[in-house]
């Protein structure tokens, strides 16, 4: 029932982002603790507050209604304290470290999360479908090889396909392989449809000809998950890592085209990211592990850009106080975060009348 799947969407989305958010605010707990600063609350989604499920020597642990995220509330985190214990007394290097190690969770949890992933990582097989004649009647490459509808690519001059090895979809892909190597003898690892696995050499079109009709003749291939790669901790820590890295890489990309191209935004807003959630629902559990990670880069990266309220846009603002001397006033400090919040509420909106759009298939 499309009710009910939503509706499960939706909650699978708040789960997420509650981890997410309080894994982000954990780190700054735990620093602002371990540095002395006094914290007053930690908080289980936003006020109102529902209940305080335990109440320490001087930190409420809450719960709270609006679950979408957590938050701690730090001594003199809005500028204005005269404790010596509260976050804004602290020397600035205190502050700045206290302000990142939201960023700072999110990207260890990227990392082990994307490491989990690639310990053990579905390879990507490419189903044919059609197999239609060259434009001048004679033989697709396909044909030639004698491959027919059903016929499943396991591997390419034997070189499988990790499934999250290109997120973008543009080098890693076995369409993208048989367009580089156009013109070219190719060997395909191919299971047939009663399970026998076959070595097919086959001839691809040229170029100019794959540009058009595509290198092996198959018209709209399926991509579906193949055997599972198993790796060493070792190589699966490393390759977290590195895919760490490029998620955020491509987060920056994206934030770079959305400044230049604010009029046709090409990220996801809440209904784009409700909309992954339900698709990674009908696949096995490493893709739903997958998107959680992206997540988290995600919230790092974008947590990280100079922008009110953003940890990032607080740090600016900080160094900005540290070089004027002081003299940004309180009052100007919480006018410019509130501001900050109020237009990343507006750009949502923004974000998701273009969700809505492409939902109801407008380009």
């Amino acid at each position: 029932m499309p009710f009910v799947d939503g509706f499960i969407n939706i909650i699978l989305l708040l789960a997420i982002l509650v981890v997410l958010v309080l894994i982000h605010e954990l780190g700054h707990f735990i620093v602002a603790r371990r540095v002395g600063v006094k914290v007053h609350e930690f908080g289980v989604g936003f006020p109102p507050r529902a209940r305080i499920l335990h109440q320490g020597k001087e930190t409420a642990y809450t719960l709270n209604w609006l679950p979408i995220g957590g938050f701690v509330r730090l001594e003199g985190e809005d500028g204005d304290s005269d404790d010596p214990r509260s976050f804004v007394r602290q020397p600035l290097r205190t502050r700045l470290v206290i302000l990142l190690a939201g960023v700072i969770m999110n990207l260890l949890l990227a990392w082990v999360l994307m490491s989990v992933v690639a310990y053990s990582e579905p390879t990507m097989t490419m189903v044919l479908t059609e197999l239609p004649a060259s434009a001048d009647g004679s033989p697709s490459p396909a044909q030639q090889a004698g491959l027919v509808s059903g016929d499943r690519i396991l591997a390419i001059d034997g070189q499988t396909f990790a499934w999250f090895a290109d997120p973008t979809g543009k080098t890693g892909t076995p369409l993208v392989y048989l367009k580089k190597h156009a013109g070219q003898d190719v060997v395909l690892t191919v299971e047939r449809a009663g399970g026998a696995v076959e070595e097919i050499p086959a001839t691809l079109r040229d170029a100019a000809a794959a540009k058009t009709q595509g290198a092996l003749g198959v018209k709209s291939p399926t991509l579906a998950v193949g055997a599972t790669v198993q790796r060493s901790i070792v190589e699966s820590i490393q390759l977290g890592l590195q895919r760490t890295i490029e998620a955020c890489g491509l987060i920056l990309i994206a934030v770079r085209d959305l400044v230049a191209d604010i009029s046709n935004p090409q990220v996801s807003g809440p209904l784009g990211i409700l909309g992954a959630v339900g698709a990674v629902r009908e696949l096995p559990p490493v893709y739903f592990v997958y998107l959680v990670a992206l997540l988290s880069a995600n919230l790092a990266v974008v947590n990280a850009l100079p922008l009110p309220p953003m940890d990032g846009g607080r740090v600016a603002v900080s160094l900005v106080k540290a070089v004027s001397g002081e003299r940004i006033s309180v009052r100007a400090e919480r006018l410019t975060y509130t501001v900050g919040f109020v237009l990343l509420m507006a750009f949502l909106v923004y974000i998701t009348i273009f969700d809505i759009a492409r939902l109801g298939g407008t380009p």
